[in-house]
């Protein structure tokens, strides 16, 4: 795939291995163009039905916006003001489910600009793992997205970037939001090699 091509990331299957199962991946959230990225990992019958779940605040405010994430990207656009929303978040993505898509997610809800390596997860993982709880959660850390472009260069940086794929994180029968939500991020944070003291 191109953006594999132009990047360098690297698919590193660490805590399991591709799969035809549905599948919900969630990854650290850097860049707009993690979503691509990360699909890009995905053997070519997964990428297919493959979507990634972003903000309809942010992708669906203009109509080129909505024409690259829908059409070209096959984006599933979720509304995040629970005040002025129109569709319930969780029934949108569990339809997408309910379809057999496989989804990609960024439970911290926002690109993360700053020191934290993570931020705190909303409750959307926790709702789609209860409701679905047949769906494998596989955490993904995403390395070194902000070196694939430094700033100031015009050129990509190929070979900087990881995808890690982690095992599967499974709900306990009766695990609480707070609980289940504070494992699923240490099991994506575990990844994260600097948390090993790896080089990249």
């Amino acid at each position: 795939m191109l953006a594999r091509l132009i990047t360098g990331v690297r698919p590193i299957w660490q805590g399991c291995q591709p799969s035809r199962k549905q599948r919900i991946y969630f990854a650290n959230h850097g860049s707009h163009v993690d979503f691509i990225l990360l699909s890009s990992c995905l053997p070519p019958d997964q990428r297919a039905k493959t979507r990634g779940v972003a903000a309809a605040d942010y992708w669906g405010r203009t109509r080129f916006r909505r024409l690259i994430s829908e059409v070209l990207l096959g984006a599933v656009l979720v509304e995040r003001n629970w005040v002025e929303r129109k569709a319930d978040p969780l029934a949108v993505l569990i339809e997408a489910l309910d379809r057999g898509d496989t989804l990609i997610m960024f439970p911290e809800g926002t690109r993360n600009m700053g020191e934290e390596p993570l931020l705190r997860f909303r409750s959307g993982l926790y709702s789609l793992a209860t409701a679905r709880p047949d769906v494998e959660l596989i955490p993904c850390w995403l390395e070194n997205m902000s070196r694939v472009l430094p700033k100031g260069e015009f050129l990509p940086v190929p070979l900087l970037c990881r995808a890690i794929f982690g095992a599967p994180v499974i709900p306990s029968p009766g695990e609480e939001k707070y609980a289940f939500l504070a494992r699923a991020r240490g099991a994506l944070l575990a990844l994260d090699p600097k948390s090993k003291g790896e080089k990249s």
